[in-house]
């Protein structure tokens, strides 16, 4: 079986000790692609130099996360425009709309947001969503680029089966992680509702570990739990969602 991890942090000091035994896990579970979401320019270096350590496995992204958007937002753009004029990358994200902790600059992350998805309609990338608490204002936003033809993955899905289609409608596809394993977090009922041709896989490692090893960090050979328990949700096998979710994940990243 060959899983893709689309969305994962190995790049952060979490994985400073031991990232070739991580890699080797998660290899031993068939794991052979590891997407690495850009969060801000404290962290470019960091990701920059695994990519550089496993070219044929850590493949990076470039943008601007939503929670790291404030009053010097636009010297982060600066950023992130700089990067995407030296080199391609696979996608542009994490991007998006993040309201649950701190609503202060709202107008800041929605500039950010419209900027970034300018930038993949020319550079011809898909954006990797980042969406809380705001998941009906991201979509939105999104609605305003689908003529263009944006294209790309809403990271972390947990919305309701509604949101949901509406996603799919934009030509977009769930990103599924270790939610879908928490009890009551209701991503389990709406995937019953899901064709896993809109499906791919991640585990945002180091963080969102699934059950049953939630307040541990994190990491790519978990996804063993996520595809398990998708499996059964799906009444499906390994096999089929290994088979499916990465033809997916190849056909949005290109890779």
């Amino acid at each position: 079986m060959n899983f893709i991890d689309t969305h994962c942090h190995l790049y952060t000091e979490e994985f400073d000790e031991d990232i070739n035994d991580v890699l080797e896990r998660a290899g031993n579970f068939g794991v052979t692609k590891f997407y690495l979401p850009a969060i801000d320019q404290s962290s470019t270096e960091r990701m920059l130099n695994l990519e550089a350590r496993f070219p044929d496995q850590c493949i990076a992204m470039m943008g601007l996360h939503p929670g790291s958007v404030k009053q010097d937002y636009k010297k982060e753009l600066d950023h992130v425009e700089a990067w995407l004029k030296k080199r391609r990358f696979v996608a542009i994200g994490e991007i998006g709309l993040d309201y649950y902790w701190d609503r202060t600059y709202m107008a800041e992350q929605q500039d950010a947001f419209s900027v970034q998805m300018e930038w993949a309609m020319q550079h011809d990338i898909p954006i990797v969503i980042h969406t809380r608490n705001a998941m009906q204002e991201t979509i939105e936003m999104v609605k305003k680029f689908t003529p263009k033809g944006i294209r790309g993955i809403f990271h972390c899905f947990s919305g309701s089966v509604e949101s949901a289609r509406e996603i799919i409608r934009l030509g977009f596809y769930l990103g599924i992680g270790g939610v879908i394993t928490y009890k009551n977090a209701g991503v389990a009922e709406v995937l019953e509702e899901i064709d896993l041709k809109h499906i791919v896989l991640e585990t945002d490692a180091p963080y969102l570990t699934p059950a049953p090893f939630r307040g541990k960090r994190n990491e790519s050979a978990y996804l063993e739990h996520i595809v398990n328990k998708l499996a059964l949700i799906k009444n499906s096998s390994p096999q089929e969602i290994a088979e499916i979710t990465t033809s997916n994940a190849q056909n949005i990243f290109g890779t």
